[in-house]
């Protein structure tokens, strides 16, 4: 087929995969091809074709670079076919050739492979890694709302009228505190309820010690600056790329943030984002390890409605904690199917906003680090 003037000069077969094994696979060689130095982050558990699963990390740049570029994938497992594409579109379009004097890229492929191979947005444990960033040496933040309905969240059977039942007391849940107290019951994080959504666990996942370990192994809080790009989908308009920042309000992390992104920068205290304030964030993992000299957001892209995540995730956890994962069992491979296609929807309109607005994000990271290490702001079309 010929190809019109206009189409996107991205790869997309190159770039995105059908599954776990396919991302690995290319972003090793792939990594390898860029001269990068690889390092493997086993899993002590298996995918469900048997298959070994890591946290694969590659740097590409010198090693003792004063700034560091991370980009981060699969935080929320079934996630991470949008993150590695992002990544692989990076290596494969030549840009850690082109990357600013003193910067190293480091790239984390599969932070949570389980979830990847698996198809879901928690761990192995059923942990919500992005909920799961806080002191358990300390009480644990408090979601009443979710104590509330979390056996309607995910009830015990998927028709009839446990079910029914369940989402009449969530629609009396919105009708009587509004549609944002409801999404920060549901999804703000809580700690008590193993079995249901969001769940931050009772203790550092494996995902998380394994991340706490590769930032102190590649020395990031000895160097001047770090910015983090973590991939995320399911959140916003179908296909556009928010970069959300936490950091805490009058801190130069994140005015620092709003230099180098602009005005698309957004803030969930603020209340200027799509996401809800939440707790437990990697993000605030990255803070604790690396102080202020860390410049995080987190590129979501929109794919379809909340309620469809939530019946997504519903019958996910559903199948997980009350069903029986059989992985050849047409049961488990709709709910799967379902999963996939909400968090990673399958069509070239959808690739090619990811891609192009993961292009934008990293060339303003490298130019803002670029940019504060000389003491010059990044330049901006006026």
């Amino acid at each position: 087929m010929t190809r019109h003037p206009l189409d996107p000069p991205f790869d997309f077969a190159a770039c995105f995969s059908a599954d776990y094994r396919e991302a690995r696979a290319k972003f090793l060689a792939a990594a390898r091809n860029a001269g990068s130095v690889l390092k493997n982050y086993p899993n002590p558990l298996r995918g469900p074709h048997d298959e070994e699963l890591a946290t694969d990390v590659a740097w590409v740049g010198p090693a003792n670079a004063s700034k560091v570029l991370v980009l981060q994938s699969a935080t929320h497992g079934v996630e991470g076919f949008t993150g590695s594409g992002a990544i692989l579109d990076f290596l494969l379009a030549g840009g850690a050739r082109n990357v600013p004097a003193e910067t190293a890229i480091l790239m984390i492929h599969a932070i949570n492979p389980h979830g990847f191979a698996w198809l879901r947005r928690v761990t192995e444990e059923n942990v919500d890694l992005n909920r799961n960033f806080v002191d358990f040496g300390a009480a644990l933040p408090a979601n009443p709302g979710h104590d509330e309905l979390a056996d309607a969240l995910v009830p015990r059977e998927l028709s009839g009228p446990v079910f029914e039942a369940a989402e009449a007391r969530i629609a009396a849940h919105r009708a009587k505190h509004g549609e944002a107290a409801f999404q920060i019951a549901r999804g703000g994080g809580q700690y008590k309820h193993a079995h249901s959504m969001f769940f931050g666990g009772t203790g550092p996942t494996w995902a998380r010690r394994t991340l706490e370990t590769l930032i102190d192994e590649h020395k990031l809080a000895s160097r001047a600056q770090v910015a983090i790009i973590d991939f995320h989908t399911g959140l916003g308009p179908f296909g556009y790329g928010e970069p959300i920042c936490s950091h805490e309000a009058g801190t130069e992390a994140l005015e620092r943030a709003r230099r180098w992104y602009g005005d698309s920068l957004t803030e969930p205290a603020a209340g200027t984002s799509s996401s809800v304030v939440k707790a437990g964030l990697n993000e605030f993992g990255w803070m604790a390890r690396l102080g202020g000299k860390a410049t995080f957001v987190a590129l979501e892209y929109g794919t379809y409605t909340p309620d469809a995540g939530r019946r997504a995730l519903r019958e996910d956890h559903w199948l997980h904690a009350y069903g029986k994962v059989d992985w050849a069992s047409e049961e488990t491979q709709r709910i799967k199917r379902q999963v996939r296609k909400q968090y990673y929807p399958d069509s070239d309109d959808w690739r090619e906003m990811v891609l192009f607005r993961s292009r934008q994000l990293i060339r303003q990271a490298l130019e803002g680090l670029e940019g504060e290490a000389s003491g010059v702001a990044p330049y901006r079309v006026p």
